[in-house]
């Protein structure tokens, strides 16, 4: 038992250390720093090594006691910092999921919609163009390579907006709602209702894979969270808004990644164990053949909702 309460107190130290004091450690030296420098100093090294002896010189650090509850108070201040950006990293992840209720997340859809239409149309009339000039014989359609990495360009444009027309006022919030209704047009059931189910019965493995990347988008969150503080850092020390740039674009980078592997998770998990879920709440024989219905996934979403 020794042993393992030692291994187990081992793994919570090191997650605690990379997760709460290390990240906090790093934003409150860039705050010290960015205190002591500000604006007009802001590259004085000469002046921040003045600073700092300075307060290793005061006589209230000889003191084991004074220097250990200094030290607690930095660990303390990390921790508390870095909760702060956790708390702040699970609203970012649902600001970024959000439906378009608000004037400004309606008018942010409209936005995206309108230029999704415009790269839409800019495919189609190439798609059309290429059907009409490489008519072949038999009825063939013979598409030189260039014309067929136009359309494939033009189609990457689009979906960098969204899979399917924007009904959402971001990336996030229509890549999920691509997947919901990709298995409703499938199957018929109501992601939403079915998910919390079929969860249950997955495979350990399965389970793993979605929670991976649902962990990988929660710190991509936290890495937004702590670019807002680096941004209000730099109201004070102007070089943090290069840390403000790159933990920005790296947040964005790995949420998309995290969201878009997440989502074909969720679509991957329904189509393999969909219909188990159906065997398993009676809808279905097991000895039946073929995939999930429509009709059934329909009568699943009824039942799920409890609709009478």
């Amino acid at each position: 038992m020794n042993p393992l309460l030692a291994t187990l107190g081992g793994k919570l130290t090191e997650r605690w250390l990379n997760l709460l004091v290390l990240p906090g450690a790093l934003f409150l030296a860039a705050t010290a720093a960015g205190a002591a420098l500000g604006h007009r100093h802001w590259h004085d090294a000469d002046r921040l090594r003045t600073t700092l002896d300075e307060l290793a010189a005061r006589p209230a650090l000889d003191r084991t006691g004074t220097a250990a509850l200094l030290v607690a108070l930095v660990l303390l201040t990390a921790t508390a910092a870095s909760l702060a950006a956790q708390f702040l990293g699970g609203a970012i992840e649902r600001y970024w999921l959000r439906f378009g209720r608000d004037p400004l997340s309606r008018a942010l859809t409209a936005r995206r919609a309108g230029r999704w239409q415009e790269r839409d149309e800019k495919l189609g009339e190439a798609i059309g163009h290429a059907h009409r000039t490489g008519a072949g014989p038999n009825g063939a359609v013979l598409i030189p390579s260039s014309t067929l990495t136009r359309i494939q360009a033009l189609t990457e444009a689009r979906d960098r907006i969204a899979l399917r027309e924007p009904v959402r006022p971001t990336w996030y919030g229509d890549r999920m709602q691509a997947t919901a209704d990709r298995v409703e047009a499938a199957y018929g059931v109501d992601l939403a209702a079915l998910w919390p189910r079929l969860w249950l019965i997955l495979p350990e493995p399965a389970v793993r894979q979605i929670q991976s990347a649902r962990d990988s988008y929660s710190a991509a969150a936290r890495l937004a969270a702590w670019a807002v503080g680096y941004a209000l850092l730099a109201c004070w020390w102007w070089p943090a808004v290069l840390a403000t740039l790159c933990c920005a674009a790296m947040a964005r980078s790995r949420a998309r990644t995290a969201l878009d592997a997440l989502a074909d998770l969720i679509e991957a998990a329904v189509d393999v164990h969909g219909r188990e879920l159906a065997t398993r709440i009676g809808l279905i024989s097991p000895e039946a053949p073929g995939r999930l219905a429509h009709d059934t996934g329909d009568e699943m979403s009824a039942l799920f909702r409890k609709a009478e």
